[in-house]
């Protein structure tokens, strides 16, 4: 039987192909991506791609989904995500610059807000964060929890039905170490679902067709309503 150093080493062997890291790390918007849109992204040939997409399902990463003749990937679920935030996060800042327009506004709009894998992240989860903390809805100082004004606001003016909260075994919150920010963003099942709501009352709204979101003139309505958060903070 394995011993759990040999589980771990063969773990880290997993995420120490650069390009199964960039699958991986495209996988953080919660999308179920192709194999061929992957190629695409990672600028490897498909034959190589779905070598690689097949030791990540095996060794539990991922999972595959079918539909019709279509095969689908997306990460394994919400563990995957925080492990692979948290590793991110624990590497020095780039020193490099930007390269172009282009990526230096993608990377503008990535640290300004954006998606770990179901909740918010960047400067947005955590001024969110911070100001359920400051209003009394969420408890960091005595470990990290929703306190009982937290979870009726959440149940009640943000519309987030109860049961939900305890549908799975994720923890209904946690801090979740933000790699821009370098402080706690919100995550876990209250994470999940605030960032949900946030987007069926379109006051987030996603940048094109990767993990940046932007807040919307309503959001920045709602947010200041609810949560008393400045307009400014949020650009």
């Amino acid at each position: 039987m394995p011993t759990r150093g040999a589980e771990l080493a063969g773990l880290a062997a997993l995420l120490a192909d650069r390009t199964r890291a960039d699958i991986c790390l495209a996988l953080l918007d919660g999308r179920a991506w192709t194999a061929g849109e992957l190629a695409r992204h990672t600028g490897v040939a498909p034959s190589t791609t779905t070598e690689h997409l097949n030791r990540l399902l095996d060794g539990g990463l991922l999972i595959e989904r079918r539909q019709g003749r279509h095969r689908y990937v997306q990460l394994a679920g919400a563990p995957v995500a925080e492990l692979l935030e948290a590793m991110v996060a624990h590497l020095n800042p780039s020193d490099s610059a930007a390269t172009g327009l282009r990526t230096a506004t993608v990377a503008a709009a990535l640290a300004r807000g954006r998606t770990c894998y179901d909740h918010l992240a960047g400067r947005l989860g955590v001024v969110v964060t911070d100001a359920m903390t400051a209003r009394g809805l969420l408890d960091s100082d005595g470990g990290f929890a929703l306190t009982a004004s937290g979870l009726d606001w959440l149940t009640g003016p943000m519309g987030v039905e109860p049961a939900a909260l305890h549908a799975t075994r994720r923890p209904i919150a946690r801090p979740c170490l933000d790699w821009t920010e370098r402080r706690v963003h919100l995550g876990g099942s209250a994470g999940a679902h605030l960032c949900r709501r946030l987007g069926e009352l379109a006051w987030i709204k996603r940048v094109g067709t990767g993990r940046a979101v932007r807040v919307t003139v309503r959001g920045e309505a709602g947010l200041a309503e609810v949560l008393g958060i400045d307009p400014m903070a949020l650009r």
